[in-house]
């Protein structure tokens, strides 16, 4: 379990509805509740988040859904339904943040338009994540992840260069879309302490991936160079890749820097290639690089990783395993670090998962709960003690599939 955490968590008090499906707006709302603010999530009744499902299974509860979710409340309601529209417009009275990430247009088609919300809340800060942003000729299209990272230019550069382009292994566009939006989100609320009023936060998938590609841009339109798909390497950068070792393993080495690079000569006990010409330089070592490369792994193939390793870290050079779950899970730093933390789950007890970035030294985050094992968990206290209505109209809800 996290070591017990003491002093207000830094965005209690604050209160975000979050609305929405899967990943890229969830995982702002998973961001928010880390540290303190509450999070009601928002399901329609009968039709559960098929978050809830993704991802491997044990004794059939899902492995993604109880991370994802963790210290959110959760509520269901028919925003198709003007009395369930209605309802949020109740909640959002009180709301600092409201999270979405429909298509543009659905909000609006719903009577839900940051315009009508705003009357009701003018210091609402409405969180928008979708595949093109709120604005542009693209902005009606159905945008996922996939399409974001291959649109925003990720895909294209990732692979090797005689195989066709290849994605990430996790849902790396919806993640820096969620990440984008909820810098937004702490922006605004930080705008908000001096005018007061609240605005719109509006994040495309496609341009989150695209903020992250360095000088892919300046590389073409002022070098006329097209970044291709290199597969271990980057280009212009040596050395760094991946070298394979005497017991079958591949190490990891990032030495492109020129102190870190004689740093890695003498580890290889060839000091003299720091000041040959064909190396002694960023530039040099960049028109050298696959030369080079073989010369490194020549060297590391003569040992164990672990003694490779041993030797790069008594020279002070970057390196690495490239780690498994099982090499994560075991890694002692991860540890110390708080990385995998323990959570308790009402059906399978202890629930292994990533701990809380990042580190604040004052006023850490912590996970108090996995996310809600039931839709509408919290029904009662949002819609009974927050919003006060009775029995008679939590009945008359449900019998309407309101909630």
């Amino acid at each position: 379990m996290n070591k017990e955490q003491k002093g207000q968590l830094p965005l209690e008090g604050v209160r975000a509805i979050e609305l929405g499906t899967l990943l890229a707006g969830p995982f702002s709302g998973r961001l928010l509740a880390d540290f303190g603010a509450e999070v009601i999530k928002v399901e329609p009744p009968n039709i559960a988040d098929p978050m809830r499902n993704w991802g491997k299974a044990k004794e059939g509860v899902g492995l993604w859904w109880p991370i994802q979710s963790r210290n959110k409340k959760s509520i269901t309601l028919n925003l198709r339904l003007e009395e369930g529209q209605n309802i949020l417009k109740e909640l959002i009275k009180d709301a600092d943040i409201l999270i979405e990430n429909f298509r543009p247009g659905t909000m609006e088609k719903w009577n839900l338009s940051y315009e009508t919300l705003a009357e009701i809340n003018p210091k609402l800060i409405m969180v928008r994540t979708s595949g093109f942003g709120q604005t542009g000729p693209y902005k009606h299209r159905a945008g996922f992840g996939s399409v974001g990272e291959a649109m925003g230019g990720i895909r294209y550069v990732t692979g090797f260069e005689d195989r066709p382009p290849s994605r990430i292994g996790v849902s790396l566009g919806d993640t820096l879309a969620a990440l984008f939006a909820t810098i937004g989100c702490l922006v605004a609320l930080h705008e908000r302490e001096k005018s007061g009023i609240g605005q719109v936060v509006d994040t495309a998938l496609y341009e989150s991936v695209f903020s992250v590609m360095e000088s892919l841009v300046p590389d073409y339109l002022l070098a006329g160079y097209i970044r291709e798909r290199m597969g271990n390497i980057l280009p212009g950068v040596a050395p760094s890749n991946i070298y394979y070792t005497n017991d079958g393993i591949y190490i990891v080495i990032g030495a492109n820097a020129d102190g870190v690079f004689r740093r890695l000569c003498e580890a290889m006990e060839q000091p003299e290639l720091a000041d040959d010409p064909r190396f002694a330089t960023h530039h040099a070592r960049a028109a050298n690089m696959k030369m080079l490369d073989a010369m490194i792994e020549e060297w590391t193939k003569t040992l164990p990783a672990k003694q490779a390793l041993e030797r790069l870290e008594e020279k002070g050079v970057p390196s690495g395993l490239i780690y498994s779950a099982k090499d994560i899970v075991e890694d002692p730093h991860y540890k110390e670090r708080e990385m995998i933390i323990s959570v308790e789950h009402p059906e399978l007890g202890e629930f292994p998962m990533p701990g809380v970035v990042p580190k604040l030294s004052r006023t850490p985050g912590k996970v108090k709960h996995v996310g809600p094992e039931k839709m509408g968990k919290h029904n009662d206290e949002i819609y009974k003690q927050l919003l006060g209505f009775d029995d008679q109209k939590m009945h008359n809800l449900k019998e309407n599939n309101v909630i």
